[in-house]
C-alpha cells in the first residue's frame, strides 16, 4: 500500500514563522525607509542614497569598521587556539571533568554588563588586582588614559568571557570521535601531534566553524562590554561600529544617516554569514 506524504505538521510551525517574519521585517522596514528620507519634525523629503554615500565616505565611521574587523580577526586569532588547547587538555571523563566544564561554563553565564563592571574594577591601578600588579611589575598600565592599554584591556577581557565557548564546542567534538581512530592510531604508533592532524583537527572542522561564525558574529557587534569598561575612550579607541551607530541614532539623534549605517551594518554581518555558510556546506560536501 502506497503511502502518502502529509505536510500538515508545518501548520503547526506556521504561527512562530510568522511572528518572527512580522518582528524582523517591519523593524527593517521601517530602518530603510528612514535611511532614504530626510526627517525635519512632521516634513520627509526622500534623499534617495544621500545617506549611504555620507556614510560610506565618513572617515569616523572608516576607522571604526577597520577597528572592528582588527578586533573580531585579533579575538579568533587568540580564542579559537586556545579554546581548542584547553578543550585538549581537558579530562575524558570522571569527577574532574564534570568539575573542569563547570569552571569553563561560569565565565558564560556572567552577564555582559557585569563583565564590563568586573574588568572596569579588576583593571584599575589603586585597587584592580591586574592593574596593581601591572604597575607593580614596573609597567606604567592605564586602561583609562592609554589607548594601547584600553585596547589590550578590552581584548583581554573578550578572550576571558568567551574563549569557554569554543573551548566546550571543541570539548564536544573531541568526545564525538569513535575510540576506533584513536586504536587504529595507537597501532600504527601515531605521535600526537599526528593524532590531532590527521584525527581531531579534520573532525573538528564542523564545530570549529561553527564556533568562528559565532564569535565573529558577536565580536562584531560587541557594544556592552566596550561601553561600560571604557566607554568607547580614550579618544575613539575602543569606539566599534554598535558604538557609533548608537551614538549616531540616540546622541546625535540623526535618523536618517543612522537608518543607512543599520543597515550597510546589517549587510555587512549578512555577508560574512553567507561565507561561512557557504564554507561550512562546502566542507560538508567534500
Amino acid at each position: 500500500m502506497k503511502k502518502t506524504k502529509s505536510n500538515k505538521a508545518w501548520f503547526l510551525v506556521l504561527p512562530v514563522f510568522i511572528l518572527v517574519a512580522f518582528s524582523a521585517i517591519v523593524p527593517l522596514m521601517t530602518v530603510v525607509n528612514y535611511s532614504i528620507q530626510d526627517i525635519f519634525g512632521a516634513t520627509r523629503y526622500f534623499v534617495g542614497v544621500e545617506w549611504y554615500r555620507e556614510i560610506l565616505n565618513d572617515s569616523r565611521l572608516q576607522d571604526s569598521l577597520v577597528r572592528q574587523f582588527v578586533f573580531s580577526g585579533s579575538v579568533l586569532l587568540i580564542e579559537v587556539p586556545l579554546g581548542i588547547a584547553v578543550a585538549l587538555m581537558m579530562p575524558k571523563a570522571g569527577k574532574w571533568s564534570v568539575v573542569t566544564l563547570l569552571v569553563l561554563a561560569l565565565p558564560l553565564l556572567v552577564p555582559l554588563n557585569v563583565v564590563g563592571t568586573i574588568w572596569q574594577i579588576f583593571g584599575r591601578a589603586d585597587i584592580g588586582l591586574f592593574g596593581w600588579g601591572l604597575n607593580a611589575l614596573g609597567m606604567d598600565y592605564n586602561y583609562a588614559a592609554n589607548p594601547m592599554d584600553a585596547w589590550f584591556t578590552v581584548l583581554l577581557m573578550d578572550v576571558w568571557h568567551w574563549t569557554s565557548l569554543i573551548a566546550l564546542l571543541c570539548y564536544s567534538g573531541l568526545r564525538a570521535i569513535p575510540d576506533a581512530y584513536y586504536q587504529a592510531a595507537s597501532i600504527d604508533r601515531a605521535s600526537n601531534w599526528a593524532v590531532f592532524r590527521y584525527i581531531q583537527l579534520p573532525k573538528l572542522k564542523s564545530v570549529l566553524l561553527i564556533g568562528i561564525l559565532l564569535r565573529f558574529m558577536d565580536s562584531f557587534m560587541i557594544y556592552t562590554e566596550p561601553f561600560v569598561l571604557t566607554g568607547g575612550g580614550p579618544g575613539n579607541s575602543t569606539t566599534f561600529l554598535s558604538q557609533a551607530l548608537t551614538k549616531m541614532a540616540v546622541g546625535q539623534f540623526d535618523i536618517g544617516p543612522a537608518g543607512a549605517f543599520s543597515i550597510i551594518y546589517f549587510l555587512i554581518i549578512l555577508l560574512v554569514s553567507w561565507l561561512f555558510y557557504t564554507a561550512m556546506t562546502h566542507g560538508d560536501s567534500k
